[in-house]
């Protein structure tokens, strides 16, 4: 007997469907050789040899006793790095040679065709991810005990490539913090030309910046005694051609804005479509291989999406040519459905809600990319108005194109009237709005992953793992899906870019990631690299160590508050669970506090203690200190009077963190808002709260705007 042997069971099961008896399919459950879990397992002076140990004895086990009894083994686990060296670590427990199958898609055909083309191991991949393995254990089990001990803290780590990812959240938090809005004014005006009945306009002043109020009445002023007459009136058609199939980041970074999908997730769903799905007859594959650069899609999978346009969409969505993306050399192909006769809706009851719209979306990116162009009419008008020039433009849709299929964001400018050279524009009315230039915005997760695409960090296959990492190690937060680093974040990303440049850094990560390119292509030596690395490095990890205490320094924070034995100051520190107040006269007083529990100036209505300030799973609440002999709690106001029936508003959280406003009086009084409130009467309505907007005040009763001065 044949056994084919994949790394994972559900896609055993796939392949098992369609092979039958003449062949046995296991799987080995992901890796069962690496590193060992609790120790280095790199000796740095036998040439960074790396130490492997069994990871799952029963599954090996399993393994050799079928694999040596088998005709012939194949080893058929993920076609990229990943999938080769576990291959190799497979190879390695059995006797006999074994052949190397690629699947870059789960399906019958595919199947039976990568089986009739064995190779072998790719030996030049499998040192790659060796070296990539080997640099990621030295910089973690090298530097993560220091970091502990500067931080009292052992569940921390720094990694090679997660590190420098927090760095670029934090740097661009730094930007936001220190971001000084410049005021600037918004001038447009409402125009009418032509005939009695055409169409109003609006028209935007060109090649003018106005800086304050003052300006913008002035200009104001001037524009309403200037004659309007139009310059030149063009029309011209604007060709809009469809985007490439997906990729790993570009799947990614649409899931979230579109789906509203974590990298995790989507990068969980796409592997069970690419696994495998139970449809009527039969389980199947849907989309190729999801860890992915590459643009090239299979000639016979462009022939059956241009039958597919032509037969349902009608020839004049059909192309004259198959659209060709990126390079059409290689085995790796773009994400695209295994077949597009799998129409989501056709597949909808055998998916999940949420596999079903990733499916969607995939279907409809992969179709549209051999659609035709869509086609514009965009009309453009530009007039004088004495020393001012003001332009207006508009933009409707000829021919759908490929939009039919996958929809993209269009201007949604008024029409235009017809008009000529040396027609006379009426002004109807001029609207200035005043604004504020503002920081760029934090990262999403999608916009995360463009960016470490575009720096050149990690790769494809990683960049879901590395968001995922530095979430789960609350290094970031996730707040309405901006990723914002906390507290713990900063302080560790400012210890490690201050005492580990030469590592952490996107340079180098960048250098890096070429360098295990060079290995795999044969173009550079794994070891030659790793000695490069690691000379440099442990330089600074003795350094570091030998500063411990002077580091500790750096991130130890006085305060006023006094120490209630000895009288002295009291510092913030780090622990395990979070920040502290210590005394500073340690190790002689011991005295220690808790940040999140202080004590305040309220009395126990009770009791008559102190209350504690505290931090609840809901938001700040005020504690007596004997719970739970006295279980008298509070939570603390905002200084607002709610609108609706005169109790204070307090600041809560959902579940899922997000912070909202509410009144204390809950469940009598419902009031509840998002946004937050600010203790000023509405100037047009008098309801007695606005609430904050980026760029100014809002009445939440009747939507009067008050701009930020």
């Amino acid at each position: 007997m044949k056994v084919v042997i994949v790394e994972s069971p559900t896609k055993a099961r796939t392949i098992q469907g369609f092979l039958g008896k003449t062949y046995k399919v296991i799987s080995s459950m992901g890796h069962i050789i690496d590193l060992p879990p609790k120790k280095l397992g790199v000796d740095v002076e036998k040439d960074f040899a790396p130490e492997y140990v069994i990871l799952k004895k029963k599954i090996s086990q399993e393994i050799k006793r079928i694999g040596n009894k088998a005709e012939l083994v194949i080893l058929a686990t993920d076609p990229d790095r990943e999938g080769e060296a576990i291959a190799y670590h497979i190879q390695s427990l059995i006797k006999k040679p074994a052949k190397r199958a690629l699947f870059y898609e789960i399906t019958k055909k595919a199947v039976e065709k990568a089986l009739k083309d064995l190779g072998s191991i790719d030996s030049p991949k499998v040192e790659a991810q060796q070296a990539r393995r080997i640099l990621d254990r030295l910089v973690g089990y090298e530097v993560s005990p220091l970091l502990w001990r500067v931080f009292n803290n052992k569940g921390l780590s720094a990694g090679r490539v997660q590190s420098v990812a927090l760095r670029i959240i934090c740097e661009r938090e730094k930007e936001i913090r220190d971001f000084k809005p410049e005021e600037f004014w918004d001038m447009k005006c409402k125009c009418k030309g032509g005939l009695k009945d055409a169409p109003t306009f609006i028209a935007k002043l060109m090649k003018l910046k106005i800086k304050n109020k003052k300006e913008a009445d002035k200009v104001e002023k001037e524009l309403k005694l200037a004659e309007f007459i139009v310059k030149e009136f063009k029309k011209r058609e604007k060709k809009r051609a469809p985007y490439p199939p997906y990729i790993t980041s570009s799947m990614q970074q649409d899931a979230s804005s579109r789906l509203g999908f974590s990298t995790k997730q989507t990068m969980m769903i796409a592997q069970q479509l690419f696994e495998g799905i139970e449809l009527k007859k039969g389980r199947v594959g849907l989309i190729t291989y999801m860890r992915t650069d590459s643009l090239r899609v299979a000639s016979h999978a462009i022939t059956e999406a241009r039958k597919y346009i032509g037969d349902k969409l009608g020839k004049e969505y059909l192309p004259e040519k198959p659209r060709i993306y990126g390079n059409a050399k290689g085995a790796h192909e773009a994400i695209r459905p295994t077949s597009v006769s799998h129409t989501p809706e056709s597949i909808k009851n055998f998916l999940t809600p949420q596999q079903n719209r990733l499916y969607s979306l995939i279907w409809q990116r992969f179709l549209a990319s051999q659609i035709t162009n869509a086609l514009y009419e965009v009309q453009s008008l530009k007039i004088k108005a004495d020393k001012y020039e003001l332009h207006a433009e508009s933009e409707a849709m000829k021919f759908s194109g490929f939009t039919k299929i996958y929809s993209v964001g269009q201007k949604k400018e008024e029409p235009i009237p017809g008009l000529k050279s040396g027609d006379k524009i009426t002004l109807l009315e001029i609207l200035k709005e005043q604004k504020f230039t503002q920081p760029k915005p934090r990262y999403t997760e999608g916009t995360m992953v463009r960016e470490l695409e575009a720096k050149g960090i990690g790769r494809p296959s990683t960049y879901s793992a590395i968001i995922s990492r530095i979430l789960g190690k609350k290094y970031v937060e996730k707040t309405n899906k901006k990723l914002i680093p906390t507290d713990l974040g900063e302080s560790l990303n400012k210890v490690l870019v201050a005492h580990f440049q030469n590592v952490f850094n996107v340079d180098f990560t960048q250098q890096m990631e070429e360098n295990l390119d060079k290995v795999e292509s044969e173009k550079a030596d794994k070891l030659s690299i790793l000695k490069k690395f690691y000379k440099p490095f442990k330089k600074d990890i003795t350094k570091f160590a030998e500063a411990k205490k002077e580091i500790k320094k750096e991130i130890t924070e006085l305060t006023d508050e006094k120490c209630e034995i000895c009288g002295k100051p009291m510092v913030i520190k780090w622990g395990r669970y979070g920040k502290f107040l210590a005394c500073s006269g340690f190790p002689e007083c011991k005295s220690i506090k808790s940040l999140e529990s202080c004590e305040t100036d309220e009395v126990c209505p009770k009791c008559g203690a102190s209350l504690l300030r505290k931090e609840g799973k809901y938001g700040t609440f005020l504690a007596c200190p004997n719970y739970p002999k006295c279980k008298f709690t509070k939570p603390i106001t905002i200084g607002i009077n709610c609108p609706e029936c005169k109790g204070e508003l307090i600041a809560r959280r959902t579940k899922k963190g997000r912070t909202f406003y509410g009144c204390n009086n809950y469940p009598k009084c419902k009031f509840a808002i998002w946004d937050k409130p600010v203790a000023q009467k509405c100037p047009e309505c008098g309801y007695s709260i606005m609430v904050e907007k980026k760029d100014g005040l809002k009445c939440p009763k009747c939507n009067e705007k008050k701009k930020k001065k």
